[in-house]
């Protein structure tokens, strides 16, 4: 299909002229002023969440002229085209079907050949929970996920993100790194005949995870380990290469499944024996929810697409490099790290599908940490920093806590007292963001402690907050599998929105290749010292590494 690129539409134009006529110097405190139904008119609910963008730097016009962006851009096509199975990972040729993964038995796309292997995957997950925690051989205690980038990202943080529902018996562990500290540290902690290992790469060649599987097997045999094919599983596409290994149980997936979108599928494996089959299909259909909102739901009340469009005004308009992301729950405390790889993986590019050289920015820097623990490290730049960096503060109403007879009614009651303590200090932030304060104020109040060589004045502006900096909040009601579930797909389908205005391909990652080509051409010259057609810096290192 023909679709004009967003620099080259009407809409594009109109909102550089809204910019500089209106859109540099929003205030948020003066379009609350004016606006007394700004929180309920820019207040939207998706299933399972509900996100407030009344304080996000845009009025009225903007929402306009970024809604006929989204139509010039043909957004609506590009996503229903994603949905249908039409090839739009365009360099590698396929298709990006990961909904097709959260789709109840009929429904989506490949619906069949999904739900054998959903159906044999949460079988074997609750056989290995009907035997956690005992002591015959083969009785599992720990569960060690052996992968990298999507194949670890995803159920490292979903995992802890729902303590309260994951089994009481089973230890969960995630080795990544290929310094082999990584791996060492885990297996200390772990017994042979009690240990699962999830091997989790599509290809089963990915150097980090097969370096480090290799490494696990050989530690499983030194400590008299038997039986490697009850012991160790995999979740790829390779059921050869597996089998070469000694690997008899293996999970697959599909060219159309990319790496930052598989939780969903067999790389869920580790998710599905923490849950059980019950709680990882709430999970599915949290996200299958949020799939139909974001395909069904009129532009007005879309989520996805709004914070999507959102993103393409902060970055391209507003100039803004950068977002913070501040989940007030710890449970959600892997979640910035997962975002990360979903962003900028996706929208890192710097060419067009047509490989045009892109004369605009794309992906914006996304980190975070949980609150409160960013107060007290970088929410100082946030605050009075020289720049403005969007925050997204995510609240959870409640936090459901496992049952398990180590808190006492009192305890309880305490713990009540803190949930309500970090939700308000969430609120509070995002109202000190906005309002700040004057120089006016800072001279009344009398500091905690003040220099006696520096005037008030001088104090005082020390002490003086701009205000104006942008924020938007998501609540969840509980943080459940089907509340986790949405979420995630609220950011995959923003990411895409954001992308698709761009006119990139936010399903590849060809970035990730050339480091990859060249490690393996200075792998062998670390161990012979041959530095030849190296450059200065490199040989150099070579030779003081050796």
């Amino acid at each position: 299909m023909l679709i004009p690129r967003c620099d080259e539409t009407v809409a594009w134009g109109a909102l550089a002229g809204h910019y500089e006529a209106h859109g540099r110097d929003l205030d948020l405190r003066t379009l609350f002023a004016e606006h007394p139904d700004r929180v309920s008119s820019l207040t939207l609910q998706a299933p399972e969440v509900t996100v407030d963008m009344s304080r996000a730097h845009w009025d009225v016009a903007t929402r306009r002229h970024l809604l006929d962006l989204a139509r010039e851009c043909r957004l609506a096509e590009r996503r229903d085209a994603m949905l249908q199975g039409a090839l739009v990972n365009r360099t590698e040729d396929r298709a990006a079907l990961h909904t097709a993964l959260r789709a109840p038995r009929g429904k989506g796309a490949h619906s069949e050949l999904v739900h054998d292997v959903l159906d044999r995957m949460l079988a074997f997950a609750d056989a290995v929970r009907a035997r956690a925690g005992g002591d015959q051989p083969g009785d599992i205690h720990d569960v060690v996920n052996i992968g990298i980038g999507g194949s670890d990202l995803g159920p490292q943080m979903v995992i802890p993100a729902l303590d309260a529902f994951t089994h009481t018996k089973l230890r969960f562990h995630f080795v990544s790194n290929v310094d082999g500290s990584d791996l060492c540290e885990v297996l200390r902690k772990v017994k042979p005949q009690h240990t699962l290992f999830v091997v989790a790469s599509k290809t089963f060649t990915t150097q980090e995870t097969m370096t480090n599987a290799r490494l696990a097997r050989q530690w499983f045999l030194d400590q008299g380990g038997q039986h490697i094919e009850r012991h160790f599983v995999a979740t790829t596409t390779n059921v050869a290469l597996a089998d070469q290994f000694g690997i008899q149980t293996t999970f697959g997936f599909w060219d159309w499944v990319g790496g930052r979108f598989s939780l969903w599928s067999a790389i869920g494996l580790p998710v599905a024996v923490a849950l059980g089959s019950e709680h990882f299909r709430a999970l599915l259909a949290g996200a299958h929810a949020m799939d139909e909102h974001f395909f069904q739901a009129p532009p007005e009340q879309n989520v996805p697409l709004w914070l999507g469009l959102l993103d393409v005004w902060y970055r391209n308009f507003k100039g803004y490099t950068s977002r913070c992301v501040a989940p007030y729950a710890h449970n959600l405390r892997r979640l910035p790290a997962y975002l990360q790889q979903l962003v900028m993986e996706s929208n890192g590019k710097g060419v067009d599908q047509d490989g045009r050289v892109l004369p605009y920015a794309t992906a914006e820097v996304l980190w975070g940490e949980p609150g409160t623990n960013g107060q007290h490290a970088f929410f100082q730049m946030l605050h009075q920093g020289s720049d403005v960096i969007p925050l997204e503060f995510i609240l959870v109403k409640k936090l459901p806590r496992r049952e398990d007879g180590h808190v006492s009614q009192t305890m309880a009651e305490m713990l009540e007292t803190q949930h309500r303590m970090l939700l308000a200090n969430g609120l509070a932030q995002a109202q000190a963001l906005m309002w700040g304060k004057t120089m006016e104020q800072a001279l009344q109040e009398r500091p905690p402690t003040a220099s006696k060589e520096l005037p008030p004045e001088v104090m005082a502006r020390h002490r003086t907050f701009a205000g104006n900096r942008p924020s938007l909040t998501m609540v969840l009601e509980a943080l459940t599998p089907r509340s986790l579930g949405a979420l995630i797909a609220l950011y995959e389908h923003r990411v895409l929105v954001s992308g698709a205005v761009w006119g990139i391909n936010s399903f590849d990652q060809w970035g990730v290749e050339l480091g990859k080509a060249m490690c393996n051409d200075l792998l062998p010259r670390l161990e012979s010292g041959d530095a030849s057609g190296l450059d200065a810096a490199t040989a150099a290192m070579i030779a003081r590494l050796r």
